[in-house]
């Protein structure tokens, strides 16, 4: 729902309904054909919801049709990052804002795990010699 201030407004068209563009089930067919390339072959594939013309409240609807699963993650990093896998496994929502709160992408990926919660090599490489480091300074309890 788009909204004028803290006003929520919704476009109905003459009948009462909310006027759609019609993207809903197309999108949700490649979601569909996305999660059987995945299982099939492991290949992730990403929907960019921001590139796509959704009438107001339609890629609200969108998101309530795709529900909430179980798993949800909010990253702090230039912006707050919000993900969370819908009530179809495989599929999760990602969206990213700015500092001062503003939306910047949102898009969907279909796939067993976001990018974003993925560690990167270089960062465990550097874990792991970090740990190294601190296990050969002994502690107050192990020198005692």
């Amino acid at each position: 729902m788009i909204r004028i201030g803290n006003i929520p407004v919704a476009v109905v068209d003459g009948s009462g309904n909310q006027a759609f563009t019609g993207n809903i089930t197309p999108i949700l067919h490649e979601i569909r054909h996305a999660l059987t390339r995945l299982a099939d072959s492991g290949e992730p594939t990403t929907i960019d919801l921001s590139g796509i013309p959704f009438a107001p409240g339609e890629r609200d609807a969108l998101l309530e049709r795709l529900g909430q699963g179980e798993i949800q993650a909010t990253l702090q990093a230039l912006g707050e990052s919000r993900l969370y896998e819908t009530a179809y496994p495989g599929v999760w929502v990602v969206i990213h804002k700015s500092p001062q709160d503003i939306e910047l992408t949102a898009h969907i990926e279909v796939t067993r795990v976001p990018a974003l919660l993925t560690t990167p090599l270089d960062d465990v490489r550097e874990a792991a010699d970090a740990l190294a480091a601190d296990l050969a300074e002994p502690t107050e309890q192990e020198s005692a």
